[in-house]
C-alpha cells in the first residue's frame, strides 16, 4: 500500500511525499492521506467472436497478472492515473486495454497460428500491450491464454485434420522410428560389442600388466626380503661367531684349569690306587699265579696219569683184540684144513647147515600168514602142483648155489651104508 501525504492548501504548498510501507506523520486536518494497492492484480480478458486474418470468428479468454510499478517516476504516473479509484476500477481500465490490444492483434494471424502457439500469441500481445500500460504506471507480470474456441466447429475440424495427419505421421514415424531404433539398436550393440571387447582387451592387458608389475613388485619385495634376511643372518651368524669365539675362549680357559685340576686329582688318584690297590692286587696277582701254576701242574700230571691209562688199556684191548682175532684165525684154519681133507663132503654139510636158515628166511612173510587157499577146477590139481613145486626146488637150489642136492643125498647115503633118505624141505 503506498501512502501519498501533502499538506492542505492553507498553508499553501502542493508537495507531494510518497510512503511505500512503513509509516510517517501525518497533521489531522491539515494532511491529505490517500492510498492505492501494489498487490498483484488478476485480470481475465476475454475476446468473443473476434474475426481473424482468415475470417473466421473465435473467442479467446486469458489470464493476466498485473501491478503498480513501484519506480518513483512511474509511481507518480500511476498516483496520477489511479489515485482516488478503486482496485475493481482500475482492473476495469487496464483490462479494456488489454482486450483492446487482444482484438487487434487476433484480426492479424490466423487460427492455426493462435491455436497451435499460444504462447507466441500471448508474447506478442504483451510486448504490444505492455508499452501503453507501463504509460499508466502498471507492470504485466504475465499473460497466457486460456482458451481459445468457435462456435462453428471450425477448431474441432481443423483438430481432426490435424489428428488424422498427426496419426499418419505418427505411425509413418513409429515405423520409421522402429526402423531407425532397428538399425540403431544393431548398430548399438555392434557398438557396444565392439566397446565391450575393446574394454575386455584393455582390462586382460591392464590385468597382464597389473600381474607383471605385482609379480615384478613381489619379485622385487621378495629379493629385497632375501636380501634383508640373508643379511640379517649372516649378521646373526657373525654375532654367533663371535660368542661362540668367546664361549670357546672360556671353554679352553675353563679346560685348562680342569685339565690342571684332574692332572693333579690323577696323581693323587695313581698313589692312592698304587697304595691301595697295585700293591695288593701285585700281591693277590702272585698268589693266584702260584695257585694257577699249581693247578695246572696238578691237572698236567693227573691228565698225563689218564693218558697212560688210557694207554695201557687200550694196550691191554689190543692184545685181547690180537689173541681173539689169532684165535677166530686159527679156527677158521682149521675149518679150512678140515674142509679141505674132507673134500666135497664138508661143503655139503655146510650147505645143509645153511638151508635151515635159508628156509626161516624164505618162510619169514609166511609166517604172517593165517591161511592160504589154493584155488583149482581140478580135485586133483592142487597135489600135482605141490609135487612139480618140489620136484623143481633142487633144480632152483642148484642154480642159486651150485649144489646139486640130488647127488649130495646120493652121496650120503652111501657114505652111511643105508638106503637114500628122502629129504623134506
Amino acid at each position: 500500500m503506498i501512502q501519498m501525504l501533502w499538506p492542505s492548501a492553507c498553508c499553501g504548498s502542493d508537495e507531494k511525499t510518497y510512503m511505500v510501507g512503513g509509516w510517517a506523520w501525518a497533521w489531522w486536518l491539515i494532511t491529505d492521506i490517500q492510498r492505492i494497492t501494489l498487490e498483484i492484480m488478476t485480470l481475465q480478458p476475454k475476446c468473443e467472436d473476434v474475426e481473424t486474418a482468415e475470417g473466421v470468428a473465435i473467442t479467446v479468454t486469458g489470464v493476466a497478472q498485473i501491478k503498480v510499478m513501484t519506480d518513483h517516476d512511474l509511481l507518480a504516473i500511476a498516483c496520477e492515473q489511479f489515485l482516488g479509484k478503486s482496485v475493481p476500477e482500475i482492473k476495469g481500465v487496464v483490462l479494456q486495454t488489454l482486450e483492446g490490444h487482444l482484438r487487434s492483434i487476433l484480426g492479424t494471424l490466423t487460427v492455426e497460428q493462435i491455436y497451435q502457439d499460444r504462447d507466441k500469441f500471448a508474447q506478442l500481445v504483451r510486448e504490444v500491450a505492455a508499452p501503453d500500460v507501463g504509460r499508466m504506471g502498471i507492470e504485466i507480470l504475465s499473460f497466457t491464454i486460456k482458451d481459445v474456441y468457435d462456435k462453428l466447429d471450425y477448431l474441432s475440424s481443423l483438430g481432426k485434420t490435424q489428428t488424422a495427419a498427426v496419426q499418419r505421421d505418427a505411425d509413418i514415424g513409429v515405423a520409421e522410428a522402429e526402423r531407425d531404433a532397428g538399425i540403431r539398436e544393431a548398430e548399438c550393440k555392434k557398438e557396444m560389442m565392439d566397446v565391450k571387447f575393446l574394454a575386455d582387451t584393455k582390462m586382460a592387458d591392464s590385468k597382464r600388466e597389473l600381474e607383471l608389475q605385482k609379480a615384478a613388485f613381489n619379485q622385487e619385495v621378495n629379493t629385497k626380503k632375501a636380501e634383508a634376511q640373508l643379511a640379517y643372518e649372516l649378521q646373526a651368524a657373525k654375532e654367533q661367531q663371535k660368542i661362540r669365539l668367546e664361549e670357546i675362549e672360556i671353554e679352553v680357559v675353563q679346560r685348562k684349569k680342569q685339565i690342571t685340576i684332574e692332572e693333579k686329582e690323577i696323581d693323587r688318584t695313581e698313589k692312592e690306587l698304587i697304595a691301595t690297590v697295585k700293591r695288593p692286587a701285585e700281591a693277590e696277582a702272585y698268589k693266584m699265579q702260584q695257585l694257577a701254576e699249581g693247578q695246572k701242574m696238578k691237572k698236567v700230571l693227573t691228565a698225563q696219569a689218564e693218558a697212560e691209562k688210557i694207554r695201557k688199556i687200550g694196550a691191554a684191548e689190543a692184545g685181547s683184540i690180537e689173541a681173539i682175532g689169532k684165535a677166530e684165525a686159527e679156527k677158521m684154519r682149521l675149518k679150512a684144513e678140515a674142509y679141505q681133507q674132507y673134500g666135497e663132503a664138508a661143503k655139503t654139510a655146510l650147505v645143509l647147515e645153511a638151508l635151515p636158515k635159508i628156509a626161516a628166511k624164505v618162510a619169514a612173510p609166511l609166517g604172517r600168514t593165517n591161511e592160504i587157499v589154493i584155488l583149482s577146477g581140478e580135485g586133483n590139481r592142487v597135489t600135482g602142483e605141490v609135487n612139480r613145486l618140489l620136484a623143481e626146488l633142487p633144480a632152483s637150489v642148484n642154480a642159486l648155489t651150485g649144489i646139486d642136492l640130488l647127488k649130495v643125498r646120493r652121496d650120503l647115503a652111501l657114505e652111511a651104508h643105508c638106503s637114500p633118505v628122502h629129504l623134506c624141505l
